[in-house]
């Protein structure tokens, strides 16, 4: 376990997002401390778009990555070396990728507001099962969840109905819990994958404890 801030701010997931095998944060980050933690092979630092806020333009996991339609051909080529794998952007008008996408290796979870070709591209890409929902009430379910293969750590004013869903979908234990001392859109604040997990310098202990017991550290 790692927690940390990025240039004085603890949304580690609004900077950099991570996947079983690799990690995507911006250039002013020191990735290096963050993939050792994740036990991950490799790393993108860089931007998307230009924009720094890169976990919430990037989502992937281990068969692809789905990326906003703002990102740079160079970005994109960047971003296919150092994974070794498919980079996809979706259509144009689709930004915040992270923000909208929440995946593991078999399955994602998308906003309602994705159109059938965007949610055909994310389970192309993914190669994952994709349904759509929301998280808490709100739409942003990259940004109000966290998924690995362990587990899913949800907004703590998720419904019974969206906590089953969720369930459902991914096929591991979900729970609700806060990040950065009561922040409810936990994927703000989280980075993780089987292998561990960074967390936002504000998170506290009990905060921390349900994150291990939920993604399956304990």
């Amino acid at each position: 376990m790692l927690r940390t801030e990025f240039n004085g701010s603890p949304f580690v997931g609004v900077f950099a997002s991570a996947t079983e095998s690799h990690l995507f944060a911006a250039s002013e980050v020191d990735a290096e401390p963050l993939a050792d933690e994740l036990g991950v092979d490799g790393f993108y630092s860089g931007t998307v778009g230009g924009s720094s806020v890169v976990g919430s333009l990037v989502e992937g996991n281990s068969s692809g990555v789905v990326v906003s339609a703002s990102a740079r051909d160079g970005e994109v080529e960047r971003m296919e070396e150092a994974t070794d794998g498919r980079v996809v952007r979706l259509d144009e008008r689709t930004n915040a990728v992270g923000n909208l996408v929440l995946a593991n290796d078999e399955a994602a979870f998308v906003s309602p507001g994705l159109d059938g070709d965007a949610r055909d591209t994310v389970a192309e890409t993914l190669d994952a099962e994709v349904r759509a929902g929301t998280v808490g009430g709100v739409e942003v379910v990259g940004s109000a969840a966290v998924a690995t293969n362990n587990g899913v750590l949800a907004h703590p004013r998720s419904s019974d109905d969206e906590l089953g869903a969720l369930e459902e979908v991914f096929g591991v234990n979900v729970d609700v819990g806060t990040v950065n001392y009561g922040t409810p859109l936990v994927g703000s604040g989280l980075l993780a994958n089987t292998q561990g997990y960074v967390a936002g310098a504000e998170t506290t202990g009990p905060e921390l404890g349900r994150i291990e017991e939920t993604l399956g550290f304990v």
